[in-house]
């Protein structure tokens, strides 16, 4: 149903006044009528709309006077339903002013104005539309039809308003009220809605006419049934529609269905998988399990799985240190292969330097039950007789300075020589097993001097040394191929142990385990003899000075450490660490547990005869773990170690800690880089077939003291 428009009442002061005729006619407005008074509308007895400021509730100013009558004048008129209309359009040619007649105000209003002294102005009011329900171009259909029209629009003419004939007589209050809803004083019952009752008629200042019809009404009115409406959906529109669709709906079958399916049959595959023994068929082959992929990967330097009561330690001069590299390897499965681990690669070498028995294959490494294993095995492997596992942490993680320890469990038995477990460190600048990266570098581990000791063979005839001499000295030639030119560089060698087995007494056939803690440097001393004065040992009972003190390729500044042999074969495990500062006044500690083993003050390799000041390394380091055999190592008990093969050597953990003040776990510390000149000669560093540098393509760099630039 449209809605009801408003109709406006004329200003107060331009309604004309009514005067009724004695003998009940109808009424007629005066021709001489030159003031007005407002007829007031029936109000209901709490009327929600009144005005503050007025004493009497009401501004008889504004409303028009009802005319006076008597009882049974308003008794018949308001019981006919015909004369709805109370005022007739005809005027009296005597009108005469009736007094305001007040209108009953509300107890409780809620609805009221500010500045009014009377409390209500009916020029502010628009009279309630026709109660009577019609559609807005339906006709009344009324017994009586009323004279004055029931609608006026913008259409019609400028001075076309219906209501024009009337002049300002007509008021929209008397085609409003319905006599038939208002009791009479003998009947007050009154049958009006609670609608009409308490209707509240809006300002003036709404200009609009209850039956007005604009021009734009049609925009402020949409109706959606005018518009047509196209019912093909093959539009370009429509058919992405239903392929989105399809997407939506195939992704939801895919993730609900045939992704939980293809999971469960390809953990049903695994399951057959496993119960098929990998190398059933083949003696060749090493079974190191199921091998999950991407579980290893990780980026931070130390394990989430290191416990905090392992995040510090105090070192040996009493410092607290804390972790800056921790590996628990307690992820089963992983591999070591180039590329497989972010801090750790197994090599695949024969290990020639040493002459080794066997051959390294990253097979041979894995993680299993929380430890890092390296298996050595007795089966033919690249023409050797023996494959085993080298594992290095070369231009991928390096230290300089600190603790640096790990927990092995030793293969093997203590009491069986022939055996080498290693866990040791290198500077990066060479790389273990490829001879060619490490000729004039290991184990030279020079101040920035130029003398003797950087010459082929110390410049000494007498077999002293065989080394080619320095290759990076501190003097090498501007332009020459260097990674810090004015400093000299080198691939020292620091070991935390090396296994092997000695006899407690010449006299007793008993053979016991122990490991030796060493450093290895050049140039050498005359007869390899240190200043032993800087040497401290801790417990001669268990620690001595080795006795091999070194050879034309190394000078070993090393002591032997007798270790339990309960500490093999996975029965139990033990620290072993060593703590360095580097430099000319620097110093290395060994460690056996949580006791101090020996310790080796730079001052041991001070200057002596015709070369200078060897220091504690300052290059960076990288880590090696190996399992090897080797002749030249120990002596071999090829009986007892048939009896143990295949050997298991196991590390549950490996820590790097340092100062606070002196962090350094890079293979670049400023003005020690190395990874620059590594990759500049890459392909030297990838190939374990060269062994001399001259068979690289690169030339010696020369040096002031031996080429005179």
């Amino acid at each position: 149903m449209p809605p009801k428009r408003l109709r406006k009442v004329p200003p107060a002061d331009l309604v004309p006044r009514i005067q009724v005729t004695s003998d009940q006619s109808e009424p007629f407005l005066s021709p001489n009528t030159s003031s007005y008074s407002l007829i007031s509308s029936p109000r209901p007895p709490y009327s929600p709309a009144f005005r503050q400021g007025s004493s009497h509730g009401n501004d008889s100013s504004d409303y028009l006077m009802l005319p006076k009558t008597s009882r049974r004048q308003r008794d018949e008129s308001h019981s006919s339903a015909e004369n709805s209309n109370l005022l007739s359009r005809r005027a009296s040619p005597n009108a005469s002013s009736y007094p305001l007649i007040s209108p009953p105000q509300p107890l409780y209003s809620s609805v009221f104005r500010q500045g009014s002294s009377h409390g209500n102005d009916s020029s502010d009011y628009l009279v309630r539309p026709n109660p009577s329900r019609r559609q807005r171009d339906e006709s009344h259909d009324s017994g009586e039809h009323s004279n004055l029209p029931s609608r006026r629009t913008s259409w019609s003419s400028e001075g076309g308003g219906e209501h024009e004939g009337l002049g300002y007589a007509f008021s929209p209050l008397w085609e409003y009220q319905s006599h038939s809803r208002i009791g009479t004083d003998d009947d007050p019952v009154t049958t009006q809605t609670v609608v009409e009752k308490y209707a509240i008629m809006p300002s003036e200042n709404l200009l609009v006419f209850p039956e007005d019809v604009e021009k734009d009404d049609y925009l402020h009115n949409p109706d959606p049934n005018d518009r047509g409406r196209d019912c093909n959906i093959w539009t370009r529109r429509g058919a992405v529609n239903v392929v989105g669709l399809a997407v939506v709906v195939l992704g939801i079958l895919t993730l609900f269905i045939v992704y939980p399916i293809l999971t469960f049959l390809g953990k049903l595959t695994e399951q057959r998988a496993a119960m098929v023994p990998v190398c059933a068929d083949d003696p060749l082959c090493l079974d190191v399990g199921p091998i999950p992929h991407l579980q290893n990967i990780r980026t931070s330097l130390i394990d989430p799985d290191t416990p905090e009561s392992a995040k510090s330690i105090i070192s040996a001069n009493g410092k607290k240190w804390k972790l800056v590299f921790s590996d628990e390897f307690n992820k089963d499965g992983r591999t070591f292969y180039d590329g497989d681990d972010p801090f750790f690669q197994a090599v695949d070498i024969w290990y020639g330097v040493t002459q080794d028995l066997e051959w390294y294959d990253p097979d041979a490494v894995t993680t299993k039950n929380g430890k890092l294993e390296i298996r050595f095995d007795a089966f033919q492997n690249h023409g050797l007789n023996y494959r085993s596992g080298m594992v290095q942490s070369w231009n991928k993680l390096c230290f300089t300075g600190g603790r640096l320890e790990a927990s092995i469990s030793l293969p093997g038995r203590g009491d069986t020589s022939g055996f080498w477990p290693g866990f040791w460190s290198m500077g990066n600048l060479g790389r273990p097993g490829y001879a060619a990266t490490t000729e004039g570098m290991w184990p030279y581990s020079y101040d920035n001097i130029c003398d003797a000791g950087i010459t082929p063979n110390q410049s000494s005839t007498d077999g002293i040394s065989y080394l080619p001499g320095m290759r990076l000295p501190s003097c090498t030639c501007k332009g020459e191929d260097h990674p810090t030119p004015g400093k000299s560089r080198s691939a020292p060698e620091i070991d935390v142990i090396e296994g092997s087995a000695h006899n407690l007494d010449p006299t007793i056939p008993s053979t016991v385990g122990d490991v030796s803690q060493s450093a290895q440097v050049a140039p050498f001393d005359v007869w390899y003899m240190p200043n032993f004065e800087f040497y401290e040992l801790y417990d001669p009972r268990v620690t001595s000075i080795n006795g091999y003190r070194g050879g034309p390729y190394q000078q070993a500044l090393s002591g032997v450490t007798t270790v339990n042999n309960n500490w093999y074969d996975g029965a139990a495990y033990q620290v072993y660490a060593f703590e360095y500062k580097p430099g000319a006044k620097g110093d290395i500690t060994w460690f056996v547990g949580a006791d101090k083993t020996w310790k080796l003050d730079a001052r041991a390799i001070g200057p002596n005869g015709n070369i200078g000041q060897r220091v504690i390394p300052v290059e960076p380091m990288a880590l090696v773990m190996n399992f090897g055999m080797s002749s030249s190592f120990a002596q071999l008990n090829m009986s007892g170690l048939a009896t143990v093969m295949p050997a298991t050597m196991r590390f549950d953990y490996v820590r790097i800690y340092q100062d606070a003040d002196a962090v350094s776990v890079t293979c670049d510390p400023p003005g020690w880089e190395t990874t620059g000149y590594i990759s500049r000669h890459r392909g030297v560093y990838d190939n374990a077939n060269l062994t001399r540098w001259a068979d690289t393509g690169y030339e010696w760099p020369k040096n002031s003291l031996m080429n005179g630039c």
